[in-house]
């Protein structure tokens, strides 16, 4: 962190607070997140036959994930709610070297604040309930590499993560 960059959700005093968005212009922002969630590729096999016992699991996670990003401002304490225009989120099954599924979620609004929290908790809430669904047959998965993968919209700009 530079000199020039501060934490914008502490007051001069140090107190939390949430940040006043009412002098920001309106924009038309955009956030991409991703995360993935390992396991047993019997697992996977599961996943991707449709054959778990609790029914479509990455239908339910998709739902739950869209859900997740609609009350963000309820989860975390100093969003500010915002009215949704998109989410989408999709899954990527890699059956190799690693058993895992992969999602991505992308999330948009016109609004005066971004959407990086709602995007990132769509992606959390979409892995744990993959793992809520399928815990019964492997209890060990791992919610691995949640991340923001690019942002546009408002002034700071675009954001793109590097590789890795």
């Amino acid at each position: 962190m530079t000199s020039s960059q501060k934490l914008t959700h502490f007051d001069g005093q140090g107190q939390a607070h949430m940040v006043d968005v009412g002098g920001k212009p309106v924009t038309h922002r955009i956030a991409v997140a991703s995360g993935r969630i390992e396991m047993l590729p019997a697992t996977l096999a599961i996943v991707q036959n449709g054959t778990a016992k609790k029914g479509d699991v990455l239908g339910i996670a998709r739902i739950a994930a869209i859900q997740g990003a609609k009350k963000t401002s309820d989860l975390i304490p100093l969003c500010h709610p915002l009215t949704l225009t998109r989410v989408a989120v999709d899954f990527e099954l890699l059956p190799e070297p690693v058993a895992a599924i992969v999602c991505k979620a992308t999330v948009e609004t016109t609004g005066q604040t971004g959407v990086e929290m709602e995007a990132l908790t769509a992606v959390q809430i979409a892995l744990l309930t993959i793992y809520d669904m399928c815990k019964a047959i492997d209890k060990q998965m791992l919610m691995t590499n949640v991340r923001l993968l690019e942002k546009r919209g408002g002034r700071s700009g675009t954001f793109t993560a590097d590789a890795h």
